[in-house]
């Protein structure tokens, strides 16, 4: 097999099916050129031992935290920026700029440790200063926020963007870290992962470690809409990396990327006579439609696929698909021992110890540390009459009823693939809908003639001021009140259009982290959602009550990991009454309230309880759940599964509590026993 420089690799260009044959040529909202330019900086992700990492928001006690143990890690930490400041901090120096930091310290990377409504500001700073590699760790950081970050990246050549809302990127390797990953469950090996859940990568990590294989380069794609490194871009990492020798990628609902990897997979495997194994997870088949998954990037647009399309897709691909993250590392090891041997696996003595670390190594720091906006906060979607109100403000004519055989929908949202606003059309004659991304710095859509020609065209339509006026109110209102789905019914009489309906989602975070879009938030009536489901958000807790039978309730740490584990509990036969999230930290607080919730719907028999302990240690979690259990008199039966960090301590607190409570560390075992008390 021949291998390619990554300084040569191609860029890829938006998927051409989404776009009418004209666009992508000579339309001018084509980003085609843009994108060619930001993958020139693929090779930066190659991190390693020789990496200068920076960190912005150096002195915070986050940072300060994680720079203490990677320092003891390994990683080759240069300083950090404190605007304004010049000093020294853990015997680092202190500078008051990126651009003072890049002069000096010459960084590889920028590690940015501030909050969602800073983080923005940051990368632009780093970008300004060409550092080529900026991991964002922060959650909640407003889409339109990004949005900006990702019309100034796709100019230019020389940073690299991950995240945000992710743990980051490492190099089990070259001892590299960059993010918050627990790295007890990290040993140096041969397998690559790529992942946009947090929780289910570090399961991941975990499975592979325990099979004796260890992780070459782990990249995190994130839970947000934008992402500024996907999939695809991993693969192609992975591909022309030697140190790997076997791929994992863990998808989920939401966006196109892993419909992308499937066709770079296919193609992959037709052009390599020995490709390296590619196996996958896609959380979220069992997510009820129309729902934001607690990860803000976990919700489908108009025409996307679902999970199970997406599952089916990578596994016709060439994919070896799981339904639950521990089955990787075996299933990898057989791969790879098919292949021809695993050269780069950990020698079978250095996979009893690191098993032993794994259960028993406490973490550097006692210090308790989590990502950066761990509140868990939900979109806002107000009431039809109320979106239709403003388009009324914007003259649009509107009218509650129509003759629905002349029915089309048009639809302003982000396109994750162009990482840019678009318009979705779809005509009632239209086998799907088809995307138009365009610039973000647009002001006027009305005059947008290509964009207005394609769209009608696609919808069948006549091209009219109607149509031009309805998309830049659309237009208008999204970047006005910060929406990220507008979706309108309407109607074309003798070429003009009437709106009959609407669906208007605002991003929450922009109000939350960011204090903007009062008068939006204001929007919103409690009153009228799932009280349990009101009740979750005051304690940071993402509650989603499920239909049907419902005798299983879940509490889980992270989306990833809460919507892999309705799906698998399904698999097995269990009826699940709920997904939720505590959010990236599961403490005493959050598991109790956890319990409370879960505990006021009737139909629950028995809870199971998934923790994978990795920025929290078992034996912690543990303590909590015994407490929590206690405090609130529970009577219905509980499973709990504890993986990470100390988890054989955690799982012998449970066991010794002389509660009602069942200790596993296998999926399957716990999940055949929650099932049979639910029964």
């Amino acid at each position: 097999m021949v291998t390619m420089s990554l300084h040569s690799l191609p860029a890829r260009a938006p998927k051409a099916q989404i776009l009418p044959p004209s666009w992508t040529q000579t339309g001018r909202f084509s980003t085609s050129l843009r994108r060619a330019r930001y993958a020139d900086t693929l090779p930066n992700l190659k991190i390693g031992a020789h990496t200068r990492v920076l960190f912005q928001g150096f002195t915070g006690r986050q940072a300060t935290a994680n720079v203490k143990e990677s320092l003891a890690w390994g990683t080759k930490i240069v300083g950090g920026v404190k605007p304004g400041v010049e000093g020294e901090h853990l015997g680092l120096p202190v500078f008051p700029s990126v651009r003072a930091a890049q002069e000096k310290a010459k960084p590889d990377a920028s590690a940015i440790y501030v909050p969602g409504n800073q983080t923005a500001k940051a990368i632009e700073e780093a970008i300004e200063a060409e550092i080529p590699l900026v991991v964002a760790v922060a959650e909640h950081v407003p889409v339109h926020d990004i949005l900006r970050i990702h019309s100034m990246l796709q100019t230019q050549s020389k940073t690299r963007l991950v995240g945000a809302n992710c743990p980051g990127i490492i190099s089990a390797i070259g001892k590299c870290r960059i993010g918050f990953q627990p790295l007890p469950c990290f040993a140096p090996g041969n397998v690559g992962i790529v992942a946009k859940s947090g929780t289910l990568s570090y399961e991941t990590v975990a499975s592979t470690t325990r099979a004796g294989l260890g992780q070459s380069l782990c990249i995190s794609m994130g839970g947000d809409v934008l992402a500024g490194t996907n999939f695809v871009d991993a693969l192609t990492i992975f591909e022309n990396d030697p140190d790997t020798e076997g791929i994992m990628l863990v998808g989920e609902i939401g966006g196109t990327a892993e419909i992308d990897a499937a066709e770079w997979i296919r193609d992959y495997n037709r052009r390599c006579a020995n490709p390296k194994p590619v196996m996958a997870l896609v959380g979220g088949l069992e997510a009820p439609p129309g729902r934001v998954m607690g990860h803000a990037g976990a919700w489908t647009t108009p025409g996307e696929p679902d999970g199970k399309a997406k599952y089916d897709i990578l596994e016709r691909a060439g994919a070896v698909m799981v339904n639950h993250p521990e089955k990787f590392g075996g299933g990898m090891r057989t791969l790879l021992n098919s292949r021809g041997g695993s050269r780069g696996a950990m020698s079978s003595s250095n996979s009893v110890n690191q098993k032993r670390n794994l259960h028993t190594m406490r973490r550097v720091s006692s210090g308790s540390q989590k990502p950066f906006g761990s509140n868990q906060v939900r979109s806002l979607h107000i009431k039809q009459s109320q979106a239709l109100d403003m388009l009324k403000e914007k003259s649009i004519p509107v009218r509650e009823t129509a003759d629905s055989d002349s029915d089309f929908s048009l639809s302003i949202t982000v396109d994750r693939n162009a990482l840019s606003p678009c318009v979705i059309a779809a005509g009632p004659d239209a086998a799907q809908p088809r995307k138009f991304p365009f610039e973000y710095a647009t002001t006027d859509l009305s005059s947008a003639g290509t964009l207005l020609e394609a769209v009608a065209s696609h919808l069948q339509i006549p091209e009219t001021t109607h149509l031009a006026g309805l998309v830049q109110a659309l237009w208008q209102i999204f970047k006005e009140k910060e929406a990220f789905l507008l979706v309108v019914k309407a109607s074309s009489v003798g070429g003009a259009l009437e709106v009959h309906g609407a669906h208007f989602n605002f991003d929450d975070a922009a109000f939350r982290s960011s204090g903007r879009q009062e008068d939006v938030h204001r929007l919103r009536n409690k009153e009228e959602e799932v009280p349990e489901e009101v009740e979750a958000e005051k304690d940071g807790i993402v509650y989603i009550k499920l239909d049907g039978e419902g005798s299983v309730g879940t509490l889980v740490n992270g989306a990833g990991l809460a919507m892999n584990t309705v799906d698998a509990l399904t698999i097995h036969g269990g009826h699940c009454a709920n997904f939720l999230d505590t959010g990236g930290k599961a403490t005493s607080e959050t598991v109790k309230s956890s319990f409370r919730i879960i505990g006021s719907d009737k139909r629950v028999k028995a809870i199971f309880v998934n923790i994978f302990g990795g920025l929290t240690r078992c034996d912690m979690i543990a303590e909590g759940i015994i407490l929590a259990f206690r405090d609130l008199h529970m009577s219905v039966p509980v499973v709990v599964r504890l993986r990470g960090t100390n988890e054989e301590l955690g799982q012998k607190m449970i066991a010794e509590s002389g509660l009602p409570l069942h200790a596993f560390d296998s999926f399957e075992d716990a999940a055949k026993k929650v099932i049979s008390l639910a029964a």
